[in-house]
Formats: structure tokens, sequence, C-alpha cells
């Protein structure tokens, strides 16, 4: 039997995918090249936005219609944030395209569910009973600890989870609805992780957390973040070290020198800031406030002067006004983020926003703040990025060209993607690059020296 995993959504989602690989070959499944060459074909989705459950219910349809053309009808498993969100309503929505449903801390029982699926079917089953297809527990209640096998799907990174779930509940975050409280893995597990990466051939690691600045070793109560970088940082083969997602009131003067102080760690930071407004900030419950930020970026800045950093915005909050959305602008102008993720609000399932806060800013100006917003952050990247032009930068490389023989793709420790010719071989290795010319959102360049 074959399978196929589409994945949507954050670093963490796709952690979870190579482990439910990981899982169904553990089980005798092998990987197909495509969902029409599969029998069981695994979505595995997010809900942090509207329009990425519209893209899943897009996305079963077309299922739904090729299976049809191709005559196949293969077992189709709902997966992630969603199906924790929606659970056996899924099956009803779907129109009978979906069989199993799998929650995030279910993740252990896909190749069970599947395999029952697929006997099924193949025994000529008559119509799909499905009650027993829906993997569903409370979050709070079942940690999804240890995490079984992984079958990682990237040749250079690896991803390694160090904890699950939050606990701060901002106004607008569906995540400790779909993810659970937070859940630390012990610091023998994640060094474990990063060995088996290492030993692997992996070079770049990214270690995973909705807030994952926020770790405490719950095995070892005198490691905090900055020890635990600290650890990773001696592993043999690990050239690279990245984290995501830190939160800007967990970003600590210490976690600040941890990452100028050790090369391995990459000189880029996520921020999410979300909006540029102090009273927006606090309607979000997001615990600082604008100056509060300004002033994390500047100690950042005078302690990293290469640093590159990049975040979240979020335009059209309930009550968002149009001198909140300046304080927005006028924010992105004054720091001029490397990149930026932005997003229209929406309303999502069971958030406080949702439950308290009418959604009053209209479809129009949202779309017109974004567009504004964008437009900025467009100009800013292409200014920062000229800059570039002329200087040099050890890039990693992590991509062949799809559209060009021989062209290959990196970044820096910056975190800027650079594409410059070399041949398939360096993929993998670091590699001294010489900008030569920028684009909105990436840089091209000539490698010099040697890959190392």
């Amino acid at each position: 039997m074959k399978y196929f995993i589409e994945t949507y959504g954050c670093q963490m989602n796709v952690h979870d995918s190579e482990r439910m690989a990981g899982l169904l070959e553990t089980s005798g499944y092998d990987r197909a090249d495509s969902d029409a060459d599969a029998d069981l074909v695994v979505i595995n989705t997010c809900s942090v936005r509207e329009r990425a459950e519209h893209q899943l219910y897009t996305r079963l349809g077309e299922i739904k219609e090729t299976s049809r053309e191709l005559g196949r009808d293969p077992i189709v498993a709902v997966a992630g944030c969603v199906a924790q969100q929606e659970g056996d309503k899924l099956i009803a929505r779907s129109a009978g395209v979906v069989d199993i449903v799998i929650g995030t801390q279910q993740v252990k029982m896909l190749p069970l569910l599947a395999t029952e699926a697929l006997g099924e079917r193949t025994a000529g089953f008559d119509g799909r009973w499905r009650g027993e297809r829906v993997a569903i527990d409370n979050p709070y209640e079942e940690p999804s600890f240890p995490l079984g096998i992984v079958r990682r799907g990237d040749p250079v990174r690896a991803y390694v989870t160090i904890i699950e779930g939050c606990n701060d509940f901002c106004a607008f975050c569906v995540v400790p609805y779909t993810r659970g409280h937070e859940r630390m893995r012990s610091k023998a597990e994640i060094l474990a992780d990063v060995r088996d990466a290492a030993d692997s051939g992996r070079r770049e690691v990214q270690l995973l957390g909705q807030i994952v600045n926020h770790y405490q070793a719950p095995d070892d109560p005198s490691c905090d973040f900055p020890a635990l970088l600290e650890e990773v940082h001696k592993i043999s083969g690990i050239d690279r070290i990245r984290f995501a997602s830190p939160h800007p009131r967990h970003t600590s003067d210490r976690v600040i020198a941890t990452v100028r102080d050790l090369p391995k760690v990459c000189k880029h930071l996520h921020l999410p800031v979300q909006s540029g407004s102090s009273r927006v900030l606090g309607l979000m419950r997001r615990r600082h406030s604008r100056e509060e930020y300004l002033g994390l970026v500047a100690r950042i800045r005078e302690a990293i002067p290469n640093v590159q950093l990049s975040t979240d915005m979020i335009v059209g909050f309930p009550g968002e006004s149009g001198a909140d959305f300046e304080e927005t602008l006028s924010l992105t102008g004054t720091i001029r983020y490397h990149s930026m993720f932005s997003f229209k609000y929406s309303e999502r399932p069971n958030t406080l926003a949702s439950k308290r806060m009418p959604d009053d800013v209209s479809a129009a100006d949202k779309t017109r703040r974004i567009v504004a917003l964008q437009a900025l952050q467009r100009s800013i990247q292409s200014d920062l990025f000229q800059r570039s032009i002329g200087s040099t930068h050890q890039v990693l490389v992590d991509a062949t060209s799809r559209r060009r023989e021989w062209e290959l793709t990196g970044r820096t420790s910056g975190n800027t993607v650079v594409n410059f010719p070399g041949p398939p071989e360096w993929l993998g290795a670091l590699v001294d690059v010489t900008i030569k010319r920028a684009g909105p959102n990436s840089v091209w360049g000539e490698a010099v020296g040697h890959a190392q």
C-alpha cells in the first residue's frame, strides 16, 4: 500500500507530517509520488487562518474529482488543527470524501485506522461506517511525547519539537484550543533527536515550539532555553541552529546574548508583533506594548548589529481604527524587517476574540490595509536586498532550482534566500557567495571559494 501526505501551515505541521510518514513506513506503507498513485491520502491541516480551512475543502473536492476520473477510491485522512477543531463534522461536511479524522495528539493512531479502513475497502465493505475512524482526544489531557519514528523530508534541515501547545491565549489565536496547553519535552529526548539528525547528515536543526523561548526542561531544572541552545551547540555535525517562534516578552537579555555568542546559532530572529498599536496589542492580549517591543529591538540590534528580523502582522483586528493601523505602518517603517508574514484578521472558533469582540472592521478596510502594509514591506525588503549587493555571505545550500539547471538555492545565517549557479553535489554544503543582484524576495550571487 502507498501513502501520500500534503501539508499546510507552519513548520510544526511539516514535522508532524514527517512523524506520520515515519509511522506509516514502519507499518509497511511506501511513499507515493502523488495523490493519484496513493491508496491513502493524508491532508495535514492548519486552522490559524480561515483561508487555510477553505483550502482544505477545495482540495478535498479536487481529490474526489481526480479519483473519479482515474477510477480509484483512496482512503482520505484529515489530520492537524482543522481535524482537532472540527472532529466528526469534517466527515459530514466533506460529502463522503473523508474516511479518517486524526487530531493533533492522536498521530500515533493513523497507521491502525488506515489499515482498518483499507482492509474493509479491500474486502468489499458496502458503505463506510466511520464511527471508529475519528480519533480526537482532549489536547489538554493527552501529551504526544514521545514523538515516535520520523521520516525527515528535508535532506539538509531537521525539525525538532521542544514544546507543544501554548498557555498564552492571545485573543486571536486558535493554537491553545487545537494544540492544547504548553508541554515541555525532555532535554534528553531533544538532544537525542538532534544527534540523530546530525548522524543522518543534516547540517541545520530548527527547534520548534509555539513559544519556543519559554522552554524549561522537565528533566533538568537548570536547563532553560539559552542553556538548551548551548547544549545543542556542542553537538558535532550541526553547523546551524534556528528556532521558531519566540515571543517578544520571553526574549530576555540572556537569550539575546546566547544568540550573539554562539557561532552556530543563526543571526535571525522572528519576533511576532501582530500590531504596531499598544491599544490593539492590549485587545489582543499580547502582554507587551509598542514601546516595549521597540526597546527590545533596540537591545537586540545593539548586541547583534548584523541580526535580521522578521515578524507577523494582523490587520483589521476587532476595534482597530485607522489611527491604530497607521501605527502599524509606522512601526514597520521604523524597524525595517527583512521579511514579514501579514494577514487580514479572520475570526477563529473558540478564541476570545470570537466570543467577546465583534468583527467590526469592514472587509474593504481590511483589504486596503493589507495592500498598504504589504506594499510598504516590499519596498523595505527591496531596499535592504539592494544594499546587500557586493557583500559576501556564507550560504547553506538547501535546494536545487526547479527552473534552471545548475542553479542552487540556500540561506544566509540571517535567513535571506540566495540563488547562485553551482553543481547539484553542493546540496547541503556551506558556500561563500557574493551578492550580485537583488529582487523583492531573494538575491542572486556567485560562489567564491570552495564548498565546505
